[in-house]
């Protein structure tokens, strides 16, 4: 499950709770007027069922995504915070059907209790928050617009955010490729040492082999020209 989609089952979840509180309401008001809530009833159980399922689905796809490190780990609290609030709600409705709470007069707040758009129209609803000097005076259509907003922001902040993170990978790569490059040089430059280490050597070798050939040749001419030198003088007449 996307990240999109998560929040429009999330928004879809709160409509189907604020509907159950309408009809909640609806259903109690034809009690007071003696009539027949049988079938709404039956309507009720059914969205109640239905309201259960779509939060377990919300906590399992977040769970998903939050150990896959798909999300941030502030945005996976957040949405915890949410769905935490929808657990509270769905036992609220659920002792509101069963007329274990006493519901309450109807209030626009509705929109305010779910943090993100829950759209759908204005009506009772049995958990209902106090609403804030904010959206005092504001439509319904004005709140989910402004909750809208809200909600672009954080996700605008986080395509930021992202953004940053792609750059940093894409500069850690560039990096890493010029390393790669500096150490072929300096491999290549080792290489070239080596290459010239072994010519000097080799060239050292020779320097001195050719010495102790001149130092062999200068002897020979030394014992023949003693040898001529004695040769000389033994036959010179005295």
């Amino acid at each position: 499950m996307s990240l999109d989609l998560w929040l429009q089952n999330y928004d879809a979840t709160c409509r189907l709770a604020q509907e159950i509180a309408e009809n909640i309401h609806e259903r109690n008001r034809q009690q007071r007027t003696g009539g027949n809530p049988a079938k709404i009833n039956m309507t009720l159980r059914a969205s109640l069922q239905k309201l259960k399922q779509n939060i377990a689905q919300l906590k399992e796809s977040l769970l998903r995504a939050s150990s896959s490190r798909r999300i941030m780990q502030a945005e996976a609290d957040r949405r915890q915070n949410l769905i935490d609030d929808l657990l509270t709600k769905e036992k609220q409705l659920n002792a509101s059907f069963r007329g274990d709470v006493t519901e309450p007069e109807p209030s626009r707040s509705t929109l305010m209790a779910g943090g993100a758009a829950a759209g759908g129209g204005g009506g009772g609803n049995p958990w209902l928050i106090n609403e804030s000097e904010e959206t005092k005076g504001l439509s319904f259509g004005e709140i989910k617009q402004q909750q809208q907003r809200i909600i672009e922001a954080q996700d605008a902040g986080l395509d930021a955010l992202a953004a940053v993170i792609s750059r940093q990978k894409i500069m850690g790569q560039d990096i890493g490729n010029e390393l790669d490059e500096q150490n072929e040089i300096i491999d290549d430059l080792a290489h070239l040492v080596d290459k010239t280490d072994n010519r000097i050597r080799n060239e050292t070798r020779r320097v001195k082999l050719v010495e102790t050939k001149s130092a062999s040749c200068w002897m020979l001419v030394v014992i023949v020209l003693l040898l001529i030198a004695i040769i000389v003088i033994g036959v010179w007449p005295v």
